[in-house]
């Protein structure tokens, strides 16, 4: 969604290329879309030759030498692919009412994003705010220190709390916390907020088998750590099988983790 509308601002002659309905085994599904103009595009809808062919649909539409407003492609050896299934396209010049419409999905889309909190703007956190920026995930940061927003990625929202372990409670379920503050203790105070819930899909902490440990025997004196409690908590963050402290590593690593896990609580969520 990034980019959108600096794209039709720039080119307000385009197609809106709509994936409107597939059988069998597709590269995207139904809902998909791209923007065609001369010069650019924006978005994809799956790539490889049928995507190919879309575009250049798009661009005779444009130029006024013919385009189909429909086509039906099948996805296989006919035009060197081998996904096996079929996807048909819808074609629509963006006039006003189409560019609305696109607004309105864009702001539906934005509003089921699932969302991802980063309690921590250090190294690690700012590293995994970018790696997180371009996927379809709504990121907020949150610090005790002001200067530590500067520098993020500009779809990131911020929060600046003095005590942001309060802000745990206010999480929308099915969302995930990630905790990579500066201080081991306000890291133990966010994870205590977040293990008393049952409802996040993620929620991990920077650190090490030691710093578990720790947390365990701190968490046990405060009198939490029911059972199951630390069973919820990914600590350390990145998993152990690529061993690369880098900031950039760790981001790329941690991001997989909760991607996946926001999948499994959607599948656990819809059974």
């Amino acid at each position: 969604m990034t980019g959108i509308h600096p794209f039709l601002a720039a080119h307000p002659d385009c197609i809106l290329v709509d994936i409107t309905s597939t059988q069998g085994s597709t590269p995207r599904e139904a809902g998909t879309f791209m923007l065609v103009s001369a010069e650019a595009l924006w978005g994809t809808i799956g790539g490889g030759q049928f995507e190919f062919m879309a575009i250049a649909n798009a661009r005779d539409m444009l130029a006024g030498t013919g385009g189909m407003a429909e086509m039906d492609i099948p996805l296989g050896p006919d035009i060197g692919q081998c996904c096996g299934g079929r996807t048909q396209l819808r074609f629509r010049r963006v006039a006003q009412a189409v560019a609305e419409e696109i607004e309105a999905r864009l702001t539906s889309e934005i509003k089921r994003l699932p969302e991802v909190y980063l309690f921590g703007a250090g190294h690690v956190g700012r590293a995994l705010a970018t790696a997180l920026a371009p996927l379809p995930l709504s990121v907020t940061v949150v610090e005790t220190r002001q200067e530590e927003l500067a520098n993020l990625p500009p779809e990131t929202k911020t929060r600046l709390m003095p005590m942001p372990e309060a802000l745990v409670k206010d999480i929308p379920a099915g969302g995930a916390i990630v905790i990579l503050t500066h201080d081991h203790a306000l890291d133990f105070l966010i994870a205590r907020e977040a293990l008393e819930r049952t409802d996040l899909a993620y929620a991990g902490m920077i650190g090490s088998a030691t710093k578990r440990a720790t947390f365990a025997s701190w968490l046990s004196r405060e009198g939490g750590g029911e059972r199951g409690w630390l069973e919820r908590l990914t600590l350390p963050i990145g998993g152990a099988a690529v061993r690369d402290k880098r900031p950039e590593v760790i981001a790329a690593l941690t991001a997989a983790e909760i991607l996946t896990a926001l999948a499994a609580y959607r599948m656990r969520s819809s059974s």
